[in-house]
């Protein structure tokens, strides 16, 4: 019997440890073979065209370490969720007042739709013609490019709730506070937590796009820098910290959603 517990337990935890290693194997094999592909090409091709990723790894710990480069890092991250936060309260207050009254949803919805046509670089000129403020002109740009995806994604949302689960939340005669905390939030979470991850994207790109043409600091602006002086290594560099802070902040939303949503049933099925 004694004999025959330690494999017992270790039998589960080498499986979990295998299955885990296979995950990450798999996740990171893509990114592994980019690597060795950029590696090698810069052993035949000019320092210009793809530089060694030694000289990368150098010039992006010059920027962690560098106060004046990281603090245009900063100043980038925090136009994103200065843009973001200010898309999804509007957009949120705009679904509520859709889903509420039709009349408004008629009235609305073709705006937005017609918004979401309009390109980054459209709002970018837009904005230079119309407002003096960099920020202020940054923020308008990443409002605007936002709100569509943000309120359409909220009002289905709020339209894709349950019809009877409210009926049966109703008969108890909850408050609003207890309505949506009970009802409303858990059902909208899920939608919300998705369109931050999808919006968060967009605007790492769109944030790049106006800071090229209007900003005097940013990751953006760097990018023109080093543009000008065809340094890629130091194009790549900046382009890094936009997809370091992307990474961090999908894996912030992904551990959200797994801490609030852990309830949930685990299909032992593959869909």
């Amino acid at each position: 019997m004694s004999e025959t517990t330690p494999q017992a337990v270790l039998s589960p935890l080498a499986t979990t440890l295998l299955a885990a290693l296979k995950r990450i194997g798999s996740s990171a094999l893509p990114f592994v073979v980019v690597v060795l592909l950029w590696q090698f090409a810069s052993l035949f091709f000019p320092r210009f065209l793809f530089p060694s990723l030694i000289d990368v790894f150098w010039r992006c710990l010059e920027i962690f370490t560098n106060g004046t480069m990281f603090a245009d890092v900063l100043a980038t991250i925090l136009r994103i969720l200065a843009g973001l936060a200010g898309a999804f309260i509007i957009g949120a207050a705009l679904a509520l007042l859709m889903v509420r009254t039709r009349a408004v949803d008629n009235f609305l919805s073709p705006i937005l739709t017609l918004f979401q046509g309009i390109p980054a670089l459209s709002w970018v000129v837009f904005a230079i013609i119309w407002f003096h403020g960099v920020e202020f002109r940054i923020l308008f740009i990443m409002v605007m490019t936002t709100l569509p995806a943000f309120t359409f994604q909220v009002l289905g949302a709020l339209r894709g709730m349950s019809k009877d689960l409210m009926e049966m939340v109703f008969s108890f005669r909850p408050t609003r506070a207890k309505l949506f905390q009970v009802m409303i939030a858990p059902a909208i979470l899920p939608d919300i937590l998705t369109a931050w991850k999808v919006n968060l994207g967009n605007a790492s790109r769109v944030v790049v796009v106006a800071e090229l043409v209007g900003a005097t600091g940013g990751v953006g602006y760097q990018l023109l820098q080093q543009q000008q002086l065809f340094d890629m290594a130091g194009a790549l560099a900046w382009t890094l910290q936009l997809v370091f802070f992307v990474l961090i902040v999908q894996g912030a939303l992904t551990l959200i959603e797994n801490t609030v949503f852990r309830y949930r049933a685990v299909s032992e099925r593959a869909i």
